[in-house]
């Protein structure tokens, strides 16, 4: 029998580092093997315990959690779980620190602590079970600018006309799909077909997404309105807390945001929006499955395969968690299981014969 998760937690608080181990010891299958209240200390801790998984708070003396962070998958990668604050600077931290190569992140209630770690308790045990099994990479040195936009191909512009008024790119994603959505929207050019995007994230931490990758692509992003339309160029992102599907308002397709229950236990779930898809889209959609833990939307991408639409599954060797890509494919979803680096540049290509075939018929 593998033995339990060894974990170390490294945060200021001396309150949220008793709460945090009490919490890991609770579980069968995992144990606190020491605890640091800031990185300078914690870097001894890793060196001697050699941990499975270590939690990290963002904001500590001495040196901040980003800093460390960075130093740490440079010289010793490992899987990093963030304790972020429900900030909007916290947030803007806590996409920096997914960036770098933290697995994934929980958010700190401001008050009530104590109980509020607690309730999330089931929470972090299942992130810290997620981050231990992850593929966690080496990042190379000043790979904290790497997030850079990436020109799109100059050919691209052939994408201009109907093709992008018709068609919609839907993408999935959950642990690790912050970096993997980047990797492709990055690569898409300005004239793209509208993109909607469910990546499971809680509330208050999409719109520092959204501004990220704003800030990074050649589309515009954004967080997803209930009501508006959605657009060539632009990629709508599921508020984190609400669930978000695409509707057809006349000859339009419209965003539809509203406080419907977890599907899934996920909200917002890759299944409400992949379902609606197939309802709506039908041949006129590409689907994209990317890294996350569970099984979330594998069923409803088979829906859309079935109405017509064409497939992407990120493949095993380039997820952080296979779980969501794997189910797809379990599903029969897949028309195409890709690394990462190269759904963008095969999407682009079936639309540019898209393109090409419509020019064809004109």
């Amino acid at each position: 029998m593998k033995g339990k998760i060894r974990v170390i937690v490294v945060d200021d608080s001396a309150l949220v580092r008793s709460l945090l181990a009490e919490i890991i010891n609770r579980q069968p299958d995992m144990e606190c093997i020491g605890t640091a209240n800031d990185p300078l200390i914690a870097r001894e801790l890793i060196r001697e315990q050699n941990p499975d998984v270590i939690t990290l708070d963002v904001e500590m003396p001495r040196m901040d959690g980003i800093d460390f962070l960075g130093r740490l998958m440079r010289l010793r990668p490992m899987p990093v779980v963030m304790i972020s604050t429900l900030t909007e600077r916290g947030a803007e931290v806590t996409m920096k620190a997914l960036e770098l190569g933290a697995v994934d992140f929980v958010a700190k209630p401001r008050v009530g602590l104590s109980s509020g770690l607690n309730e999330l308790a089931a929470q972090i045990v299942e992130k810290i079970r997620v981050a231990a099994a992850a593929h966690v990479r080496r990042m190379p040195a000043g790979s904290a600018g790497a997030a850079q936009a990436a020109p799109a191909a100059a050919s691209t512009a052939a994408l201009l006309g109907r093709v992008s008024t018709e068609k919609v790119i839907c993408i999935g994603a959950s642990t690790g799909g912050t970096e993997a959505i980047r990797e492709v929207l990055v690569h898409l050019p300005a004239d793209s077909p509208a993109i909607v995007i469910t990546q499971h994230m809680p509330p208050g931490f999409t719109t520092s997404f959204a501004a990220r990758l704003n800030s990074l692509c050649q589309i515009t992003v954004k967080e997803a309105v209930n009501g508006e339309r959605i657009l060539p160029g632009h990629a709508y992102i599921a508020p984190g807390g609400k669930q978000f599907h695409i509707a057809r308002s006349g000859a339009n397709y419209v965003a539809v945001v509203d406080d419907g229950p977890p599907v899934n236990r996920h909200k917002p779930s890759v299944e409400v929006l992949f379902k609606s898809a197939a309802a709506v889209l039908g041949r006129n959609a590409y689907a994209i499955m990317l890294t996350g833990m569970g099984a979330d939307g594998a069923a409803a991408m088979r829906e859309m395969k079935d109405a017509g639409s064409y497939n992407y599954v990120q493949d095993e060797a380039s997820c952080i968690v296979f779980g969501m890509p794997r189910e797809a494919i379990a599903h029969g979803a897949a028309d195409e299981v890709l690394p990462l680096s190269q759904i963008a540049p095969a999407l682009i290509a079936r639309l540019r014969g898209a393109t090409d075939r419509l020019h064809h018929r004109i």
